[in-house]
């Protein structure tokens, strides 16, 4: 929301447009009775799309009018679209490429014409390449869920003092030209996509579902310094799978939960309306090809998002964090914090330029700040260093009066817990398991799956058994989206095996360091040795 919108209590579900109307035709009224300021805000436009587009721009929804509203409303941007457009914005100022992962209905094919028009308008010499697999998602006349007659309508529905001449008179098939500017925003489609062009930027609509991405790698090889694939997962078997989960280049999501007018009551009708392989994939961001490999399926992860407030819970018992420690390369260090059974803490920072002293001073000022005595880390690999890094911080704080905080360190390929017990009836967890982390990780496998049942069913239930998300954890969607990553497997004899999406993928950070936190050594034995 900008600054000077008078929006901060926009009901973004049951929206009143009358006071963005009030506010356009004030801005409106002022910027024709100053013309000399014009030229000053076609600057401040220039490095502030996202402004431009919330303060004059309309979008176009044909389900409005089911809901007593126009089909053309204000394009109010909701928070999260305002952060796409200036991650989209910070690609093109660093010529770098990116990857935005989006739930369906977002509105992200609105956001990206109009970012793509407003650039054009306001910034000389700049071509934007818009690719499609097929041409009638392009291009076709009178068809608004194709990409050019959305930037088409935003265009036409601005102020002409913005336009600079511009006309439906510069705009052809699959192409608009900005004669002010020298800009132009230009469309291909199929296998040719970007081939001996040049481009500022190119974006690719779906790219998950071309169909032959190979051929189309290779025509934009050379087009451009910043391209941004941007699509709904298509299962894991396709370049947009691999570039999303091999860490080498910056990825932006866009949750269904990001939406302010979509709610739990709102999932629960899609899912009653729309086959499970499609909710998880086209709202849920769920990559996996197939539901038997998934670790914690989508319907679970959705159910234990506040389900201690919805079961009445009030969360008891040890305050723990666990820390991934990221390489110092593009991985990133994450901590997660728990509440018995509630996940209250996820945060993360880069790794690139820090060290494990660094990395393990900062983890326990986060414990200190919220209250967890204990924090599990990954001792393996970069983590070796870690438990001395931890006594030489925690010496200091010892000198200074305060809290240490006990380092625990996590081994996942270590032997099993309580070998001869059996948390799978039928099997001792020495048959079931490979190692102690494909152990926790069933395990809280099981939380999932108890919780859900607890929400979706009913009846008695331990509620020491849960686990519950908090919805107001910043990074919620990114730790959803690393769960979902996870899969399991047998071996050779038998024994659960914990996968990632294939090689030389991206670790997931958030979803290592919340199993992490359930490591019983790290918590449960460490608070009994305390008593």
């Amino acid at each position: 929301m900008s600054a000077c919108s008078p929006l901060n209590t926009f009901d973004w579900k049951s929206p009143d447009y009358s006071a963005v109307y009030a506010d356009r035709a004030r801005r409106l009224s002022w910027l024709r009775a100053h013309p000399g300021a014009v030229p000053a805000l076609r600057e401040f436009y220039a490095k502030h799309p996202a402004d431009f587009i919330d303060q004059w721009g309309c979008t176009y929804d044909p389900r409005n009018p089911e809901r007593r509203l126009p089909s053309t409303v204000p394009f109010v941007l909701f928070p999260r679209q305002r952060e796409l457009i200036a991650w989209l914005l910070e690609r093109w100022l660093q010529q770098e490429r990116g990857l935005v992962e989006k739930s369906r209905d977002t509105g992200a094919s609105w956001v990206l014409m109009a970012f793509v028009s407003t650039m054009c308008l306001f910034h000389r010499g700049l071509t934007f390449g818009i690719g499609s697999r097929k041409e009638e998602l392009l291009d076709q006349t009178g068809n608004l869920s194709a990409l050019f007659p959305k930037a088409r309508m935003f265009l036409q529905a601005l102020p002409p003092e913005f336009l600079q001449g511009w006309s439906l008179q510069n705009s052809a098939d699959r192409r608009i030209t900005f004669p002010a500017t020298g800009s132009a925003i230009i469309g291909e489609a199929g296998d040719q996509i970007g081939r001996g062009a040049r481009a500022s930027m190119y974006l690719i609509d779906e790219a998950a579902f071309l169909e032959r991405p190979a051929l189309i790698d290779a025509s934009l090889s050379a087009t451009s310094n910043c391209r941004i694939d941007v699509s709904t997962p298509n299962g894991r078997g396709n370049p947009f799978a691999a570039k999303r989960f091999a860490g080498k280049i910056p990825v932006f999501t866009l949750h269904w939960r990001s939406r302010p007018d979509r709610d739990d009551a709102w999932y629960a009708k899609q899912c009653a309306q729309l086959d499970e392989r499609t909710i998880a994939r086209e709202l849920d961001l769920n990559y996996s090809d197939s539901a038997d490999s998934v670790l914690i399926p989508s319907a679970w992860l959705q159910s234990s998002i506040d389900a201690h407030i919805t079961l009445g819970i009030d969360p008891t018992g040890w305050r723990h964090a666990a820390l991934d420690i990221g390489d110092q390369g593009p991985d990133e260090n994450c901590l997660v914090g728990r509440h018995g059974i509630l996940i209250e803490h996820c945060q993360t920072w880069p790794g690139r330029g820090s060290d494990v002293y660094a990395t393990v001073q900062r983890a326990i000022s986060l414990c200190a700040e919220n209250g967890y005595l204990t924090f599990s880390f990954d001792a393996v690999g970069v983590g070796a260093g870690a438990l001395g890094a931890a006594r030489v911080v925690n010496e200091e704080r010892a000198k200074a009066a305060y809290t240490v905080i006990d380092a625990r360190p996590f081994v996942g390929s270590a032997s099993v817990i309580s070998p001869n017990s059996q948390d799978v009836d039928g099997r001792k967890n020495v048959d079931m398991f490979l190692n102690r982390k494909s152990q926790i990780w069933w395990r809280l496998r099981r939380k999932f799956e108890v919780t859900h049942n607890a929400i979706t069913r009913g009846g008695p239930f331990d509620p020491d058994s849960i686990i519950s998300l908090s919805r107001d954890l910043p990074e919620l969607s990114d730790l959803l989206g690393e769960l979902s990553q996870v899969t399991w497997s047998l071996n050779a004899i038998g024994k659960v095996v914990i996968d990632k999406i294939g090689e030389g993928v991206k670790s997931p950070n958030r979803a290592d360091a919340l199993m992490m936190s359930f490591d019983p050594d790290g918590t449960f034995m460490q608070m009994w040795s305390n008593l």
